[in-house]
């Protein structure tokens, strides 16, 4: 008879998101984790198979906390506004509860080896989720070109990812003028 689970999934999850979030995927180990999440090592392993499962039930987690603005982007019928507003709504989810933690999958980007497939995908899922999202909106512009179109949302994407970066060392006053220069010519 298998036994009864003493804690919930979805909390424990939260808490090793915050500790992926805080120390990387590298740094953070099985025992932290242990620690973090208040379970065993094998109720982990029973759940989740091993560290890598918990990190991408980690960065499922995250991309729910981040739906609230995505959905805002999602449904905006502002075009280039409308993802501007994301980039100030992105830098506030950023910054709120610890101060300078970034983006989580963009963290985990910088430090995931090549061979680490399976999350490198849900990695490059979760980016091009976004960038889709920007497509869209940027297709609201019906004097746009498709080839521009897609030029801006890449540019977009790679000054997002690093406003995240930049958003682990700069003052928000900082971080604002970076977003106002990335529309400047959008």
């Amino acid at each position: 008879m298998a036994r009864k689970k003493q804690y919930n999934e979805q909390e424990v999850i939260e808490k090793a998101m915050h500790l992926f979030w805080k120390n990387g995927y590298e740094a953070t180990s099985v025992r932290m984790l242990e620690k973090e999440m208040g379970i065993n090592q094998f109720s982990m392993y029973a759940s989740f198979k091993n560290k890598q499962g918990v990190f991408l039930k980690s960065i499922e987690c995250y991309n729910r906390q981040l739906h609230k603005i995505k959905s805002k982007l999602a449904n905006s019928q502002n075009g280039v506004a409308g993802i501007q507003q994301y980039f100030y709504d992105f830098l506030d989810f950023s910054l709120e509860g610890i101060s300078y933690k970034g983006c989580l999958v963009t963290n985990s980007i910088n430090e995931i080896k090549p061979t680490d497939v399976e999350i490198l995908e849900a990695l490059k899922r979760f980016a091009n989720e976004i960038r889709n999202l920007f497509v869209s909106n940027l297709k609201q512009d019906d004097l746009k070109k498709e080839a521009i179109v897609q030029k801006q949302a890449d540019y977009l994407m790679n000054n997002l990812l690093g406003l995240s970066l930049a958003s682990k060392v700069f003052d928000k006053t900082q971080l604002n003028n970076m977003i106002e220069i990335t529309f400047l010519h959008l």
